[in-house]
């Protein structure tokens, strides 16, 4: 597969209930909140957003690498897509949300050099 799922996330505007719910179904660990609002999950395998503060979407989606954001930003796109939340670089990796055209939500992400 040129493109892995490598990463989860799950986003939720009451953190505090998501993390008992899957620490408790799956046992997962889930790390302290960064100043971001953002957990890890068993050490990095998936993480878990704080919400509250944008919006309070909730989601439960999966994570595909790939070689460049914005290319696969403008190919999604152009067969079908909805960009939920535009590229972001937060100095360590680019991601970005995006929802296909069944309503689908899925990401996109590429780590950043050094």
């Amino acid at each position: 597969m040129n493109n892995p799922v490598n990463y989860f996330e799950i986003g939720s505007p009451d953190p505090e209930a998501a993390s008992a719910f899957y620490s408790g179904l799956f046992g997962w660990p889930v790390g302290p909140p960064s100043e971001g609002s953002y957990s890890m999950v068993d050490g990095g395998k998936g993480g878990l957003w704080d919400t509250s503060t944008m919006g309070a979407g909730t989601w439960a989606i999966f994570y595909v690498q790939v070689d460049d954001v914005a290319a696969g930003i403008d190919k999604a796109v152009g067969l079908g897509a909805r960009v939920v939340v535009p590229r972001v670089d937060n100095g360590t990796i680019q991601f970005a949300h995006l929802e296909d055209p069944q309503g689908n939500r899925f990401g996109i992400w590429h780590p950043n050099a050094g």
